[in-house]
């Protein structure tokens, strides 16, 4: 105790802290006796691997998405996406993964039989599962094949990586984008009724032109103005979801370092959520200045 400084007043330790955090060290975990930067490494790379492939699976869908149901508005797809994004907020997202789960599990154990006991369905089967585990469309948790990852070359862990990722991202994005199509095609709708754009239409503009140069360029800025809280939002919203699912990521960590009093790996998971949010700010400013020319940084 003495050791760490725990034997000095509660704001005695806080200030050493800080200032040994203004120096990049976060302190020593008790739990692992090892600098809590060292420790958490790993997990940060885990979280953020899946936190991208959320993010880019977002905003691939919910654009474009938002763009259609606005432009027809009230057909057939935008009420289908209504629905879906409806869905997609009201539907928490350790119960959704709990349900995929359950029906990747039903759906593949057939297939798995099949592969076992038919070898003649081998090639096919070959085709639409992942080599590794033959039979398998998806894995069920977890971050890597065990027992085999090892074995496999640079782009077969990597293709591993990624097909452990593809349920818990598609959760996790899910629920985000569905707001997003929301707001998405609110904008546009707005845009839409501008004066500018009948403007534009009246001077002959394709319509094409029209929709993605000038009313998505305006939609599109609440988008970029809120990726400074996306990053440690979806860090938090993901933490559920790699508990349910068993990734090793940074909230099951944060957890652990909870229940165990771990001050100091509590602090840098703190600490990371802090400059998360301020490099995602960074990032949205420098966007907003790219997608907006009203917008210039002296």
């Amino acid at each position: 105790a003495a050791r760490l400084g725990l034997d000095q007043p509660i704001p005695i330790q806080y200030f050493s802290w800080l200032s040994q955090v203004a120096q990049g060290y976060l302190g020593e975990s008790f739990a692992y006796k090892a600098p809590v930067a060292q420790v958490i490494r790993p997990f940060i790379f885990n979280s953020m691997s899946l936190v991208v492939v959320s993010i880019l699976l977002t905003w691939i869908v919910a654009v474009p998405f938002g763009v259609y149901s606005a432009v027809r508005q009230y057909s057939l797809g935008d009420k289908l996406g209504s629905f879906f994004t409806f869905f997609g907020l009201a539907i928490p997202r350790f119960f959704f993964i709990l349900v995929l789960i359950a029906l990747v599990f039903r759906l593949q154990l057939p297939l798995k039989s099949a592969y076992e006991n038919n070898p003649a369905l081998r090639p096919l089967l070959d085709t639409i599962t992942f080599a590794p585990e033959r039979g398998l469309l998806f894995p069920t948790g977890g971050m890597r094949t065990i027992g085999e990852y090892d074995t496999y070359s640079l782009l077969g862990k990597l293709a591993d990586r990624f097909w452990h990722l593809i349920l818990p991202a598609v959760v996790i994005a899910t629920s985000t984008m569905a707001g997003l199509v929301r707001v998405m095609r609110g904008q546009m709708l707005e845009f839409l009724r501008s004066d500018f754009i009948r403007t534009a239409r009246a001077k002959g503009l394709a319509e094409r032109t029209v929709i993605y140069k000038h009313a998505l360029r305006n939609a599109i800025t609440p988008f970029i103005a809120g990726i400074g809280g996306l990053l440690p939002e979806l860090i938090g919203g993901a933490g559920l979801v790699e508990f349910v699912y068993r990734w090793p990521g940074i909230t099951p960590r944060l957890l652990d370092a909870i229940t165990t009093t771990d001050v100091y790996m509590v602090m840098g998971f703190l600490t990371l959520s802090t400059f998360l949010l301020m490099i995602g700010n960074l990032i949205s400013d420098l966007l907003l200045a790219v997608v907006d020319p009203r917008i210039r940084y002296s």
